[in-house]
């Protein structure tokens, strides 16, 4: 069965013109080292309870999902050869490839995707609301596997990708703490590379899995993820050819016009259909200044999204207003926030908020923590701290590596209001419900509901939408949804950043599904 097909909003960048790398279709060549830059570390290298972006990097390299999906999200075999939706839409068979095995020889069955997906149910910061209507598993034998849903599940079929539903090996798994078994830093998968090494702040090693299903890839012998936090030193890591690829757009946007100068390199913004990302300004409210919702429309009033998306991100993306990326383009409502820029406005509200201006014009003093994953979180949060301190709100910036961001606001709750991404993904239900849902306030969960808002209507509504097979009905509730947001403003959608890959000219095939360079990268091969 497949899914229907979309259309996806293809953003121009500014004042520059990607120079696409071209697919060739000659015979790939065997052999060689892929180096692929990353501009943050991450704190695991499988995506079974984290989904940040480092993390979301390696994973499928080792670990493989049932799935990959076209550019248009259109289903393709990778550990399912095979699947089948019932008309009600309640039950998922899918058949798997047979001959699998696991880095450790053991062989690769029914049984593991079954485990992984009970796992994910329960500790994955989307799991939860993807697999919600799943009521049980079943593997009749050891290549099918039979999902049965309460209720159907418009958007499941398109949740199989590695990244987002890791089939990891219940042999290693079953009977331990996931978050900290060995494998989440030594992974054991199927994929086409096998970890070798990691050294931290530096490295991590994978070798070419000379076993791997898919013969003969891959093509390259070895893939080394080199670690360079410093923002300049990545752009000068591709122009001298230290670095062969890196994705997100891994380089400072200011050096982009003088990258694109360099013969050796090629750009390209393919492969990132399968997750439309936001930059938003999240409030606590738990915060004793925060849970004021007059103080929140301020601070709306306060900040301008076009000065935003020009200064801090170099007109690169789209301005966003609504709770759903402008890239969703079937569900976003593009409705302006009712909250524009306006800063006499903001004083006003300020003022009923019971937050008058001392005589040194400051009405209360906060901190604020930005996500130190991605190069615009310190331009984003200066942007802030400068535009609040016009209405008497004087901010203080607080830094801090990606670990510690995650522990402050997930599970110490001790912030007030920081700076985040967050990946819309493929539909609402699996990218944006986690956000907002009252029942997704993990704490420890990174990446769920980290402001946590509880609105029983918009519970209501997330919920009807996600097993809602009326596509005109299901997009009438996503828009109630984000009205309702809007107005109660726990956080503030900012911009749609678009993502630039840039790779060395002798790299091939590196993004040829919705998931590019996140993708297992078996296809790659490099070419002098």
């Amino acid at each position: 069965m497949k899914p229907t097909r979309r259309s996806f909003l293809s953003l121009t960048l500014a004042g520059l013109l990607l120079a696409a790398s071209p697919y060739t279709h000659a015979e790939p060549t065997r052999g060689g080292t892929l180096t692929l830059l990353l501009p943050s570390e991450p704190t695991a290298l499988v995506t079974v309870g984290n989904v940040a972006t480092p993390i979301l990097s390696v994973s499928a390299k080792v670990t493989e999902g049932l799935l990959k999906y076209d550019y248009d999200l259109n289903p393709e075999p990778q550990l399912a050869t095979a699947w089948n939706i019932s008309p009600d839409g309640t039950v998922y068979t899918f058949t798997l490839r047979q001959g699998v095995k696991w880095h450790d020889g053991k062989p690769f069955t029914a049984a593991d995707v079954a485990f992984s997906i009970e796992l994910l149910k329960k500790i994955h910061p989307r799991g939860r609301n993807t697999f919600a209507n799943v009521t049980a598993i079943e593997t009749p034998d050891d290549h099918t596997v039979v999902l049965r849903l309460s209720k159907p599940a418009p958007y499941l079929i398109r949740a199989f990708v590695a990244t987002e539903t890791p089939i990891i090996p219940k042999h290693i798994y079953e009977g331990t703490d996931p978050l900290t078994n060995p494998a989440t830093s030594a992974p054991i998968g199927t994929g086409p590379y096998k970890f070798k090494e990691w050294v931290r702040g530096s490295h991590i090693v994978y070798e070419r899995n000379p076993d791997y299903w898919d013969k003969p890839k891959p093509y390259i012998d070895r893939l080394i993820v080199r670690i360079v936090a410093d923002p300049a030193a990545a752009a000068i890591a591709f122009e001298t050819g230290t670095v062969d690829l890196g994705y997100r757009t891994p380089v400072p946007l200011a050096d982009l016009a003088r990258l694109k100068a360099v013969p050796s390199l090629r750009f390209e913004t393919k492969g990132n259909s399968y997750s439309y990302n936001v930059t938003r300004l999240e409030f606590n409210l738990d915060d004793p200044h925060f849970k004021n919702e007059k103080v929140r429309q301020a601070v709306a009033h306060a900040i301008d999204r076009n000065v935003i998306l020009k200064v801090v991100n170099y007109g690169v993306g789209q301005v966003a207003y609504s709770p759903i990326a402008p890239g969703l383009k079937t569900y976003n409502d593009p409705t302006p926030t009712p909250y524009p820029f306006d800063l006499k406005r903001a004083n006003a509200l300020l003022d009923e908020a019971g937050y008058p201006k001392g005589a040194d014009g400051v009405r209360f003093r906060v901190t604020l923590d930005y996500n130190p994953i991605g190069a615009d979180g310190p331009r984003l949060a200066d942007y802030l701290r400068t535009t609040l301190a016009r209405v008497g709100v004087a901010v203080t910036v607080r830094a801090q590596d990606a670990s510690a961001f995650i522990k402050r606001v997930y599970t110490d709750r001790d912030f007030a209001f920081t700076t985040n991404g967050a990946s819309n993904l493929f539909d609402p239900t699996v990218g944006v419900q986690r956000l907002y849902w009252s029942k997704n306030f993990i704490k420890g969960v990174p990446f769920s509901n980290g402001t946590h808002y509880q609105n029983p209507k918009v519970d209501q509504l997330l919920e009807a939408a996600a097993v809602e097979n009326d596509p005109a009905r299901r997009v009438q509730l996503f828009k109630e949804f984000q009205q309702i947001v809007a107005r109660e403003v726990p956080d503030l959608n900012l911009y749609q950043p678009e993502f630039i890959t840039i790779a060395n000219q002798r790299v091939h095939d590196h993004s040829l599904t919705a998931d590019g360079v996140e993708s297992n990268l078996a296809d790659v091969y490099l070419q002098p």
